[in-house]
Parts: structure tokens; sequence; C-alpha cells
């Protein structure tokens, strides 16, 4: 696993987000209305600075979650399983959306990160739910929604993986309930356990051809949900078919991203599978395939973002899209911690005063 590839696919997601958001839900001749006859080929900057929304958010304080979860439990020996942390971190971003009544006190240090914390959730029924006392799992779901909203979350739960941290077999259950926690249709959780299985398949294996990648995740998504749901099924139909559709050149890349759809969870990630695969590499291109649609702009190309800066790595994404994303250095922080994960144990002299700081005080 390297370093590049985590900075890679935190910055690559929010580079996806930050460019389809101004599109997103727009139809295709609206945009080329506004952009030209090629559609959006770049951010739509706002005061220089490209605006990030929920799904990179909901990211990042997925991994803060997580990365607490991990210090109390090495720190003082005792831990709750980790979908309470990823809903304890979820709420707190949900705080952070209030324009009034933010807590003071909170366990996120990314609550103090002004650029992560910016009102501009894209899907605001998410804000209700997280305030309830009980959210959902895949087991007892509070809603039947099947939009990719809490997608992302998945993304976080894929970068956490590392063989002494948290089993493989783990990831794709602890995708499911992460994106449960507010989205209770299958379509949209068993997506979020195939969204994660593909990242950290990607980085336990980075030669690995993306190709196969998507393979095994079907595989491994149909014989762990399948015999329970039906929708593990048309999860990985879709996606098959965006995998044909990107080795034929019968069809432009917009008229495929029409027939993909690309509005609920799993034809967002169909969308992300198909640009990923016909951009051969090149991530700009990717970007502008992913985001050109009538569909939900923002998380297609926050999933492509994700998916391809951990595959090409940090270096790889171009430096005109990452000069101007406001929380770029946060990001890379955020994701050099994940890479490193938590270097003290309990009656350990080592000692780590940031570390202690971010994760066991909030950031304080």
């Amino acid at each position: 696993m390297k370093q590049a590839s985590y900075r890679g696919c935190l910055l690559g997601l929010a580079v996806g987000d930050a460019m389809g958001y101004t599109v997103d839900s727009r139809s295709w001749p609206e945009i080329q209305e506004d952009y030209g006859p090629n559609g959006l080929l770049g951010y739509d900057l706002c005061n220089g600075y490209a605006d990030v929304t929920s799904y990179t958010q909901l990211a990042a304080f997925t991994c803060n979650g997580l990365l607490l979860g991990l210090t109390r439990g090495q720190m003082m020996g005792r831990m709750a399983p980790f979908v309470k942390y990823i809903a304890l971190s979820s709420r707190e971003w949900a705080m952070s959306q209030r324009s009034w009544g933010r807590p003071t006190q909170y366990h996120c240090w990314l609550m103090g990160q002004s650029e992560l914390c910016r009102r501009h959730c894209m899907d605001t029924r998410m804000l209700e739910i997280l305030e309830r006392d009980n959210l959902g799992s895949p087991e007892e779901p509070k809603t039947a929604y099947s939009q990719p909203g809490s997608l992302t979350s998945a993304v976080g739960v894929g970068l956490f993986f590392h063989r002494h941290r948290i089993q493989l077999t783990e990831i794709n259950r602890l995708g499911a309930e992460a994106v449960a926690l507010t989205h209770g249709s299958p379509t949209a959780f068993l997506t979020g356990a195939m969204v994660a299985h593909i990242i950290t398949c990607i980085l336990r294996k980075p030669d690995a051809p993306l190709k196969s990648v998507y393979a095994h995740a079907m595989r491994d998504i149909r014989e762990e949900f399948g015999h329970q749901y039906s929708q593990a099924y048309d999860i990985c139909n879709q996606v098959r078919n965006a995998i044909t559709y990107a080795g034929s050149r019968n069809l432009s890349a917009v008229e495929v991203m029409e027939k993909l759809r690309c509005g609920n969870a799993a034809e967002a990630l169909a969308g992300a599978v198909y640009a990923s695969l016909v951009c051969d590499g090149d991530f700009d291109r990717a970007m502008i395939v992913a985001v050109n649609h009538s569909g939900r702009s923002a998380a297609v190309g926050a999933l492509t973002g994700a998916i391809l800066g951990a595959k090409l790595g940090e270096k790889a994404l171009p430096e005109f899209y990452i000069e101007c994303l406001e929380p770029a250095e946060t990001l890379k922080e955020l994701a050099d911690d994940l890479f490193h994960g938590c270097t003290m144990e309990r009656g350990s002299k080592l000692y780590d005063l940031d570390w202690d700081r971010k994760y066991l005080h909030g950031g304080r």
C-alpha cells in the first residue's frame, strides 16, 4: 500500500465532487447551453476556489470517526464497533451544517476545519435522519432512500483497511453499515459495500487492472449478500453493463452516461466504473466524462475521482485541479493519518502529541 494512493483517493474524490456539483442533476442540454457543446471541461470556480460538498465532507468525517475508534481501542484498551464511530462522526458532520446551535465540544477535529464544514449538503434528508436517536442498519433500515447521498462514506471505509487494523472480510459489511445509517434501500447500502471493496482492493493490489478489481468486487458482493438481497445481482448487472460499454466505441461517452442514468447509488457507481475504464488512465478526461450527463454529476465525479486517485496516486492528479481545491491540505493530512494509523498503544512510551490532540481531544 502506498501513501500516494491514500492521498490520491481523497483528493480525487474532492476534485470530482467540486467539478460535478455545479451541474448536478441538470440535463445534458442545459449543461451544453451554459458551458458549450462539449459540456463542462473544468471547475466553475467561486472566488477562485473550488468548493466541495457533503460527498467530500462525509468521506472525510467517516475517516476521522474510524481513526477515533482505532485510537481509543489502542490507547484505552476498549472500543465500540467501528460503525458506532462512523455514526458519531456523521452526526457531528450534520451539526456542522447548521446555521445555529453548533456544538462547542466535539470529538472530530475536522469540526474545526471550516473548509470541510460549509453548508453544502447534496441530500438534505440526511440531516434530519442524523438527528434521530436511532440510525439505520441493513437489518433495521430507517428509510427506503436509494440515492447516493451517503455513498462516499464507504470510500472512507475502504481506505481504513489494513491487515493489522481490520479484516478484509469486515470491509464489505462496514461499507454497507456506513451507508445504511441514513439510506436504507439495499440498492444504496449494498452499493456502499461494493465501493468499500473496490477501494480496498485497489490499495491492496495497486497493479491489478481495474476490470479485475470490479470483477472481484461483484463476485464478493454476490457471495456475501446475494442469498439475502436480490438487489446484489441488480447492482452487479449495472456494473457489468458499464464495463461492457467501456469496451465499445459505438457510442459517445455522453450517450453511455445517459443510458446508465446515474440517478440512484448503483447507477452512480456504474457511471464511475465506466468513466474510470474509458479514460485509459487519463484523470482529466475521466472527470469530464464523469460529470457531463443528466444524472448525479457530483456523486459520479466523486466516486470516479476516488477510484482513479487511489489507482493512479497523488502525482497523477493534474496540479490545476489541486491548487484551487480549498481543503486539499487538510485532506492530505487526513490521508497520511489513515496510511500510518495510530502508532501509540496502551502502556507504550511512544507518544504523539499531535495525534493525541486530534483523535483523543477533538483537535483542541
